[in-house]
């Protein structure tokens, strides 16, 4: 045996404390990476025995969904700079989906949904795509993989176009819902009285005076 050997701890014999720092530190390198980017779409659902294979693909389950309670509602994705195509080969996925979709929910979701891309830097320096939902429909989810799950029976070719945006965005799916500010309502105009007289207002005369006369007072009764 070599003096390396001596110095070496058999397996499974290394110290308590050196384990649980090496354990603490994978946790927070895990927890920093889950941080900055959005998680993978998880595995399919295993088949229940006895029962049929579902219809359509598996939709993306790691994103969560996207409701508006408010008439308008904004949606904010932050992209890489380096992953812009990527993103907008999303888009172009999800706009095919809105038009060819026979969902009703689906078609009236597409009705209000535009894709905007900001012209200033988003937060670290990346993109910012916004998407503006106006009219929203309340309670309908607008989450990307959602709608690009609708119809589909290729769960591999689904999963391909959701790496598209797992790979792209540094944030996504924030939302805000927007409701419009009411005008201040008009103030009411005070009619008048019955009997009052307008203001300026003459009486008629007691007499009709002629040219170049003036009226004679009124005849006073004993």
């Amino acid at each position: 045996m070599t003096s390396r050997d001596r110095t070496r701890p058999a397996a499974g014999l290394w110290p308590r404390g050196c384990a649980a720092a090496t354990a603490a530190v994978v946790a927070v390198a895990m927890a920093s990476v889950s941080a900055q980017q959005p998680a993978a779409p998880g595995p399919p659902v295993p088949a229940v025995p006895g029962a049929r294979p579902p219809a359509v693909a598996p939709a993306p389950t790691a994103i969560a969904a996207r409701t508006f309670t408010a008439p308008v509602g904004l949606l904010f994705n932050t992209v890489r700079p380096d992953k812009v195509a990527d993103f907008e080969k999303l888009i172009a996925a999800v706009r095919a989906k809105l038009k060819s979709s026979t969902d009703p929910a689906i078609q009236a979701q597409a009705k209000g949904l535009r894709f905007y891309k900001a012209a200033e830097p988003g937060p670290g320096n990346s993109v910012l795509y916004v998407f503006l939902v106006d009219p929203a429909v309340p309670g309908e989810d607008y989450g990307l993989g959602r709608v690009l799950s609708q119809g589909s029976t290729d769960a591999a070719a689904l999963q391909e176009t959701w790496k598209l945006y797992t790979s792209s965005v540094t944030g996504g799916g924030s939302l805000l819902n927007l409701t419009l500010v009411p005008e201040a309502p008009p103030e009411p105009v005070t009619e008048p009285a019955v009997g009052d007289k307008p203001a300026g207002a003459v009486g008629p005369a007691s007499e009709t005076a002629k040219p170049g006369q003036k009226p004679a007072p009124p005849t006073q009764k004993p």
